[in-house]
């Protein structure tokens, strides 16, 4: 009995790991992806695809792409998100409040999606000058503390993907060697750097983390250039107190 029972919770789990499989492939696509080609993708006989994407599809995680391209990811995954980043929101406020305690500068809390940097979150600071985001601003990944403390944390093939995208779209020239170095350094020091890149008069330090979820977000703290070299040990040493501490929660 206790066999059966042990087998049968194997099985559960294999369904488990497939469909979660399935998910991430689909997740590259935005326009839908066939049968066949899932099943290539994830190494799976078409019918095992079928049987489990018609489960997902009863959940609404997965839905017929209206053009006629195939499956594509469903509305549930979108309310399951927004939960999950309510809760990152959540889980890092305490967080943001205790860098601006240290520091008295504002805090802010973003996560990387697609070609941008989407702003979560914001403590603001206690000094009379101050720099403001709006939550829900979407930012460059290059030019930015967060944006590229992201980057770093990518494969390096990803990341340069991504950095001569944004390059293109926005007409800059600018040498990917430099930038390349910069990320080298952002991985060994755990911080990365905007000195007055993003915004004339703005200056930022931060870092990145993964969530439970693997997506990446950065705490990064914007301080007005004219006493960043006064701020900049105080930020840094706050920072990598925070990410010790957060690395911790999601490892």
């Amino acid at each position: 009995m206790i066999e059966k029972e042990d087998k049968k919770d194997r099985s559960g789990i294999q369904v488990i790991s497939r469909a979660v499989a399935i998910l991430r492939v689909l997740k590259e696509t935005q326009s839908g992806m066939s049968l066949g080609k899932i099943a290539e993708q994830v190494s799976l006989p078409r019918s095992t695809v079928q049987r489990i994407t018609s489960a997902l599809a009863e959940e609404k995680l997965v839905i017929t792409d209206a053009n006629g391209g195939g499956l594509r990811l469903g509305p549930e995954l979108s309310a399951l998100a927004g939960a999950a980043q309510y809760n990152i929101v959540e889980h890092c406020r305490l967080l943001l409040t205790e860098l601006t305690q240290k520091t008295g500068e504002t805090t802010d809390l973003a996560v990387m999606r697609g070609i941008g940097m989407v702003f979560l979150d914001q403590v603001p600071g206690t000094h009379r000058l101050t720099t403001v985001s709006q939550v829900g601003e979407v930012f460059p990944l290059t030019t930015t503390a967060n944006g590229k403390a992201c980057l770093a944390h990518l494969p390096e093939d990803e990341a340069i993907k991504l950095i001569t995208n944004e390059w293109t779209r926005n007409g800059i020239q600018s040498d990917l060697a430099v930038l390349m170095d910069e990320l080298e350094e952002v991985r060994a020091k755990g911080l990365a750097y905007d000195l007055d890149e993003h915004s004339r008069g703005v200056s930022a330090i931060g870092f990145a983390f993964t969530d439970w979820s693997g997506e990446l977000h950065a705490i990064s703290v914007p301080v007005p250039s004219s006493r960043f070299a006064k701020q900049q040990s105080v930020i840094e040493k706050a920072l990598l107190e925070t990410s010790a501490n957060i690395q911790s929660t999601f490892d």
